[in-house]
């Protein structure tokens, strides 16, 4: 994970990398990821995610459906 110095939303210097469990909520129903890191600011909240935290958040999320997808382009 690259480290990050500042904060994209506010702009402090204060943003640190952090490990916890990631909360989320997706088509009602509620998933915890374990012990994901990310860079999260103290001073707004900002959570700034990779590459791999994404890979895993992604990958505890049940898949979509072919045909929904292709619904929504068509």
């Amino acid at each position: 994970m690259q480290d990050i110095t500042y904060c994209p939303t506010c702009g402090s210097n204060e943003i640190k990398k952090v490990r916890r469990n990631w909360t989320s909520e997706y088509q009602g129903k509620t998933y915890v990821i374990p012990d994901l890191e990310f860079h999260q600011c103290p001073a707004c909240w900002e959570r700034v995610l990779d590459r791999e935290a994404l890979r895993r958040i992604k990958a505890s999320l049940p898949p979509v459906a072919e045909p929904q997808l292709m619904a929504r382009t068509a």
